[in-house]
């Protein structure tokens, strides 16, 4: 049998000039990132706890982060990517908001990604998981995701699904790098969440949360 190999990237996003290509292309490539930065804000400002601390996982050039920052009183928002350059990004694009940001550049395809980092009663995630290159490692990323979740905590992840959507929505191709939509259900349950709703299927991309 074949092994399952990881895909590889065809940029490198710790070049600040592919960074910066990915930042800028971003939203023409993908407007409905809008309606999922909507859902997210409006999912946290629901939560129960006020002034939630905040974990984005691969934060990228900050679009998220601005949105949510814009919008939510957080009592603190760390934001975790391997690229230096994207920081630099994020830092730019958010200001005086970036001065509420803990930036740390670390890759969550690390096994020890989450060392220090404490508990979180958010976690978020856009357009991120298939950065791990293969979609055999999200359960294990999910569960890493828990041990830094507080158990009353919710995740919230988006990213790409393969195949064909019930709308007839076609989404990716590459089958090894991105999951069908049950595929991605199945991993956070296989992980260990037990409440998990399809919140946004928009543009080939949908948004889950996902609770212990």
């Amino acid at each position: 049998m074949t092994p399952n190999l990881d895909v590889v990237s065809p940029i490198d996003l710790r070049q600040m000039s592919d960074a910066k290509a990915w930042a800028d292309s971003a939203l023409q490539k993908r407007p409905a990132r809008t309606d999922f930065f909507n859902s997210f804000t409006t999912i946290i400002l629901n939560y129960p706890i006020s002034n939630p601390r905040i974990l984005e996982l691969d934060s990228g050039p900050g679009f998220l982060a601005q949105h949510l920052l814009d919008n939510i009183l957080a009592s603190e928002y760390v934001a975790l990517d391997f690229s230096a350059a994207m920081h630099q990004l994020a830092q730019e694009r958010l200001g005086a908001n970036a001065d509420k940001v803990q930036f740390i550049e670390r890759s969550f395809k690390d096994d020890n990604w989450t060392a220090g980092l404490g508990k979180f009663d958010v976690i978020v995630t856009m357009q991120a998981v298939h950065e791990l290159r293969h979609k055999r490692h999200a359960v294990n990323l999910f569960k890493q995701v828990q041990q830094v979740l507080k158990p009353d905590g919710i995740f919230l992840v988006c990213d790409h699904y393969v195949g064909t959507d019930a709308h007839g929505i076609q989404g990716m191709q590459n089958d090894q790098l991105y999951m069908t939509i049950e595929e991605q259900y199945a991993a956070l349950q296989q992980a260990g969440f037990s409440h998990i709703n399809q919140l946004l299927l928009r543009q080939g991309m949908l948004l889950h949360q996902a609770k212990l």
